[in-house]
């Protein structure tokens, strides 16, 4: 590898793992990721140009967006902000997927040896909590964005690099599917069992509930593609066993979904202050700002960036004067809630379309890791598209730019497949005439 393509990696780890450091957070906060954005674009713009497709949508969210800033649904700063990131992520991260001539599962290779150290960062992390040595579990002295997690059976939540053990989670969950692949398997994937185990271990001491739906969403992508629907209830029973043995044993695990159902169940009044979890209230109260935005928004949404005012508008904490229930506004908690406020029927059907359309199956006579590496990736888009409301935080982008690549590859193997099947027989044909 050259020196500027390890450079690029050694950029891309920043932006995927080290989300817990900023260089300032007014106007917005600059992660060390963006560095190499206003670099690297630059160059990659002058060699490749624009994206067609990118183009496109791009420029429909620029035109939706500066008609919401226009009719008051968003302002200048929140839209600028979050359109120009998104752009720079999008253009970046498509710049590297042409560079490296779009070689997914090299990338992927890439991504999966980062989270083996970022895991062996998360071990190191645990064991100096159990013997009390705080420099190395406790990264607050060199990390300005990061927080502590006490909680979990062993008294910390591991979140190593990353800010919360949520996004440790999200990270890590494409290299957990391959990794309980890989335990099937007598050749394993790109990744060793033992470095898969060590992911495995991790993954888990997060303890977080975004990890947990990681597992479930795991075992049901493996089942079905291959073929054990039959088994379900298995899943079923080992997912049952796994819940109650969190709901039991984690006590914020078992106030979030308890919080979480009675909201849900029961409506706002519901609230409780010192009984309802404020996670579990933040999730409601963004769902029910996303519903009454999307009723008088619903074609384009209010535009990129504009949830903080829809916020405003519909906000059903208003009443609370306890600090904390009017957190994540500008990211409705969750991308899927995002879409729908801010991009309405296009940006949410467009997504969706594309994670559909480009999804990868499992095909038993024709068999490539194309499957592997597009259900790895697709377990992280669902779960950011649950709890995760930032639109390129941690690298999302090129995740979702690998997704769409990945497929665009499998293609063009079924198409090279086909026509060395074909030419036999015309070469058949030529000899009998």
């Amino acid at each position: 590898m050259d020196r500027q393509k390890a450079i690029i990696l050694f950029f891309i780890y920043l932006s995927v793992f080290v989300n817990s450091y900023v260089f300032f957070k007014q106007p917005f906060e600059f992660y060390l990721g963006y560095t190499i954005f206003l670099a690297l674009i630059p160059v990659f713009v002058s060699r490749y140009g624009f994206d067609r497709n990118l183009t496109r949508i791009f420029l429909v969210l620029l035109v939706t967006g500066i008609f919401n800033v226009l009719v008051g649904n968003d302002t200048a700063a929140l839209f600028f902000k979050v359109y120009l990131g998104l752009l720079m992520s999008y253009m970046f991260y498509d710049g590297v997927l042409k560079e490296f001539e779009f070689d997914v599962e090299s990338l992927f290779n890439w991504y999966l040896i980062g989270c083996y150290y970022i895991s062996i960062i998360g071990f190191v992390q645990f064991i100096s909590f159990q013997v009390g040595f705080s420099f190395g579990y406790d990264f607050r002295w060199i990390l300005n964005k990061w927080a502590l997690a006490p909680g979990g059976l062993f008294g910390i939540r591991i979140n190593s690099l990353l800010a919360e053990p949520t996004y440790l989670a999200g990270v890590l969950s494409p290299a957990f599917f391959v990794a309980i692949y890989n335990l099937t398997r007598k050749e394993p994937y790109l990744i060793s069992k033992f470095r898969g185990g060590v992911i495995i271990a991790i993954f888990i001491l997060s303890f977080s509930a975004l990890g947990q739906m990681g597992i479930f969403l795991t075992a049901a992508l493996l089942m079905i593609n291959f073929g054990l629907l039959r088994y379900f209830f298995i899943l079923a029973v080992v997912g049952f066993i796994l819940f109650n043995i969190l709901y039991e044993n984690v006590a914020d695990f078992r106030d979030r979904y308890d919080s979480l159902i009675t909201l849900f169940t029961e409506g706002p009044n519901a609230f409780k202050l010192g009984k309802t979890h404020g996670s579990s209230f933040i999730l409601y109260n963004n769902f029910v700002v996303t519903v009454e935005n999307f009723k008088t928004n619903f074609m384009f949404g209010s535009g990129i960036g504009s949830h903080p005012v829809a916020f405003e508008k519909f906000n059903i904490a208003k009443g609370i004067q306890t600090a904390g229930f009017n957190n994540n506004s500008a990211d409705a908690n969750s991308m899927l809630l995002r879409l729908i406020s801010e991009t309405g029927l296009f940006g949410t059907i467009l997504f969706l379309y594309i994670v559909f359309k480009c999804y990868v199956s499992r095909n038993a006579e024709n068999e490539t890791h194309h499957w592997l590496i597009s259900n790895a990736i697709l377990v992280m888009i669902l779960l950011n598209l649950f709890r995760q409301g930032h639109y390129f935080l941690n690298g999302f982008p090129f995740f979702v730019l690998m997704y769409y690549y990945n497929y665009i590859d499998y293609n063009r193997h079924l198409e090279a497949n086909e026509t060395a099947e074909l030419k036999p027989e015309e070469s058949s044909e030529q000899a009998l005439s």
